[in-house]
């Protein structure tokens, strides 16, 4: 039969989970950091999902396709509903609630003084706030890191912002489109070397996504790096 059924735009989606929480047939899931419908007979086409994509992945299209089944939806809801310690309802491993826990270590508390000196070489840092223009971007050898591995990484400023301007970003809970700013960047200056620091996160791969886009339209050579951090402060891939 025809009807209306979503379509998913896969170079536009950064994986941050909102559609799949919004479709409440269960749809929807995070499969390799990409949103992807799972069963079109599951999609009602209401498309409740549209509004909440950042990233306008996701469009309503009319086209021969199987018919709403109800009865399906609710077999599978109730199939998928969490089990104790499972992933969150939206799919999405990175916003599960786990408790790290750390060897403690027998040592003298460390000084206020001590060798913990900041290597943020400039401000603002986030993302969304840096001027396109900003002078301390010239010639600058980049850091684009993830919000959360500041917190997952303790020693993150002595092994990744030293000498670097450093630009942190979210791209589960910020609203735009990293590539287009950090193509602006790459274009108006003179980049020695990127290197993109990301957790090991699904969602998380939006921030990678982005400067891979932004690295090719930009036209220009650039030496780049990634490096993944575990939620247990590892680096899992240098």
């Amino acid at each position: 039969m025809k009807r209306s059924i979503i379509k998913i735009d896969e170079s536009k989606c950064n994986g941050c989970g909102l559609c799949v929480t919004a479709c409440h047939e269960g749809a929807l899931q995070l499969i390799d950091g990409k949103a992807r419908l799972i069963s079109e007979s599951y999609c009602d086409g209401l498309g409740d999902c549209l509004p909440e994509c950042p990233t306008g992945a996701i469009v309503l299209e009319k086209r021969e396709t199987a018919e709403y089944d109800e009865e399906a939806v609710k077999k599978h809801i109730e199939k998928s509903k969490p089990q104790p310690e499972a992933a969150l309802p939206c799919g999405c491993p990175g916003t599960q609630a786990k408790l790290l826990t750390k060897k403690q270590l027998e040592s003298t508390p460390v000084l206020a003084n001590e060798n913990l000196h900041s290597q943020l070489g400039q401000w603002p840092c986030q993302l969304k706030l840096v001027p396109i223009n900003a002078s301390y971007l010239d010639n600058a050898h980049l850091l684009i890191a993830a919000d959360c591995t500041a917190f997952a990484y303790p020693n993150i400023h002595q092994t990744f912002m030293r000498n670097k301007i450093t630009l942190i970003a979210c791209p589960k809970l910020d609203d735009i489109d990293y590539s287009e700013k950090l193509t602006a960047i790459l274009k108006q200056h003179e980049i020695k070397s990127v290197t993109i620091l990301k957790m090991e996160v699904p969602c998380c791969g939006g921030i990678l996504q982005a400067v891979k886009k932004a690295l090719s339209n930009s036209g220009k050579t650039i030496p780049w790096n990634v490096v993944t951090i575990s939620t247990d402060g590892r680096i899992l891939e240098d």
